[in-house]
């Protein structure tokens, strides 16, 4: 489909969704609504790139041909796509396609997949392995599940927000890698704050700690991401503990449903758990160290 066929929704507009949008309005796509649940973030993004501020799901589908949703939760996918509700998307489903970007459950996502049949319309997942920048920039890794020519039929329009895409297969195999990919990344960045606090701990200088990691085995792409802003307690938020404690449970939640131990998933989310009871759920993943370095609980 051409680009000015197209008649774009996103509902989500966090730091994500809202980027994402911004991106598509710089490539020539039409936005023509979008809403959040915190109608301040509706107001501003609708105003800035010229679109309609819709106050329901429904009102977005109703004038969107494609609806690209990047929401929290399970709790808020359920939500949005509810059958017994006037609000949700399903009103408008017919002939629509739905692409979700969220990090929720796999089950969720082939539910999803089910309802919006049911309602005539098509679902997509195409799960982010990227941050913020990535999203402005049309960058974003994608992972993408669902019917394979549905799947070819979204091509063009993801990889305007895409640098790189990579199709799983059936609906809910991409939330399943997603789940795996962040559950990975945490306990890195959970086993990088333990050793610079550590390091610290121990009188060593972290710059030149940071260094030596970079040059052996404790290299990773978080000791890139994360190493700088852990020794300067720089936590601004690109992926927030809340998240991680998020898909750090939906992977554990799927090691329990096939029998699998996994004893450090288990311990990461426990940290980022402690993050958001001690009221720092908001800021950035990389927060953890605050558990880890002297002096700093």
């Amino acid at each position: 489909m051409k680009k000015e066929h197209h008649r774009i929704g996103f509902i989500g507009l966090g730091r994500m969704g809202a980027n994402m949008a911004r991106r598509l309005i710089d490539q020539g796509y039409s936005l023509t609504a979008v809403h959040d649940r915190k109608p301040s973030l509706t107001r501003d993004l609708a105003a800035e790139i010229g679109c309609l501020a819709a106050s329901t799901p429904a009102q977005v589908a109703e004038c969107s041909t494609t609806v690209i949703t990047v929401v929290t939760d399970d709790q808020a996918m359920n939500a949005i796509f509810a059958e017994q509700r006037a609000d949700s998307l399903l009103r408008h489903a017919q002939g629509r396609l739905f692409i979700n970007c969220a990090t929720v459950s796999p089950v969720i996502h082939v539910d999803i997949e089910a309802r919006v049949g049911r309602h005539g319309g098509h679902s997509l997942e195409a799960c982010m392995a990227s941050s913020m920048p990535q999203a402005r920039a049309g960058t974003l890794f994608l992972i993408c599940a669902g019917r394979p020519e549905i799947y070819q039929g979204a091509q063009p329009l993801l990889q305007s927000l895409s640098s790189s895409l990579r199709y799983i297969g059936k609906a809910g195999e991409a939330a399943k890698v997603k789940a795996l990919v962040n559950m990975v990344m945490n306990i890195n960045t959970a086993g990088l704050a333990e050793g610079l606090g550590l390091g610290a701990a121990l009188g060593l200088d972290l710059g030149m700690l940071q260094e030596v990691f970079a040059q052996t085995g404790a290299a990773s792409r978080v000791l890139e991401t994360d190493g700088v802003d852990m020794i300067h307690r720089d936590h601004e938020c690109y992926f927030s503990a809340a998240h991680a404690a998020k898909d750090s449970h939906i992977a554990l939640t799927l090691a329990k449903e096939q029998g699998v131990s996994l004893p450090l998933a288990k311990a990461t989310l426990q940290q980022y758990r402690l993050l958001v009871e001690l009221g720092r759920g908001t800021l950035d993943k990389s927060a953890v160290a605050e558990l880890t370095f002297p002096g700093r609980h």
